[in-house]
């Protein structure tokens, strides 16, 4: 398990972007490293936690749970085959290009020592938007890219530290809860009714994320499940 590339992007303005000021910092290009990543902060005042990565729609896009997005070599070169076009490593945004890893089965709050001194902890999955949609060019993107669950991970910074390609990555603890990155994504997607279950992950769950699962127990879920949420969140 490893990183092929380290990718980052600078502000662009363009017709797609989400962002109230026209720019966007999604077209990412491989960088050589070592490239410093560290807590950016909250959400709504921290960006990208990629040194010289800029993040331009603080609403939707940066901050401590979203520090880091990486994506599969290995997804990619599937959508390669589906697309028909080469795909490069950052052209879905991603600050990590990984090889060796299955991102969507990796679970919630699992860590991630990468090199010698960067831990990570997977927080949640990519929803895709206009942006992500604009930047790749393919009509009807958001929703082919939703239904085949292959979003790829954000990641927590744990240890700040620097990252260059062909960094090892190890795998420092792993929940025994069910929620993978594959499985928040159909939770916050297609299957709303797995929200519940999300609460399984404890306090690596973010917490925006957290109470909309909270708020869609109480009004969709069993009250056997409402117990059960309410301890999940407590973890």
């Amino acid at each position: 398990m490893h990183l092929i590339s380290v990718n980052v992007g600078r502000a662009k303005s363009v017709g797609y972007s989400d962002s109230k000021n026209g720019l966007t910092g999604i077209g990412k290009r491989p960088v050589p490293g070592p490239v410093r990543v560290f807590a950016p902060g909250p959400k709504g005042v921290g960006a990208s936690g990629v040194e010289g990565d800029d993040v331009c729609d603080l609403r939707h896009h940066g901050g401590e749970h979203q520090a880091v997005y990486a994506y599969a070599r290995e997804d990619l070169d599937w959508w390669e085959g589906e697309l028909g076009r080469p795909l490069a490593g950052g052209l879905f945004g991603e600050n990590l290009t990984t090889s060796g890893i299955d991102l969507n089965s990796a679970r919630l709050g699992e860590r991630w020592r990468v090199g010698r001194d960067l831990v990570l902890e997977v927080a949640s999955a990519r929803i895709p938007c206009r942006t992500f949609q604009g930047a790749l060019g393919e009509r009807g993107w958001a929703k082919r890219f939703t239904r085949e669950a292959r979003p790829g991970a954000y990641l927590r910074v744990i240890e700040e530290g620097s990252v260059s390609p062909g960094d090892a990555v190890e795998v420092l603890h792993r929940p025994d809860h069910e929620v993978s990155v594959e499985f928040w994504f159909r939770a916050f997607t297609t299957e709303r009714a797995l929200l519940p279950r999300t609460l399984a992950a404890g306090a690596a769950l973010e917490p925006a994320a957290r109470e909309t699962a909270r708020t869609y127990d109480l009004r969709h879920g069993s009250p056997a499940a409402r117990v059960d949420s309410g301890a999940a969140g407590g973890a």
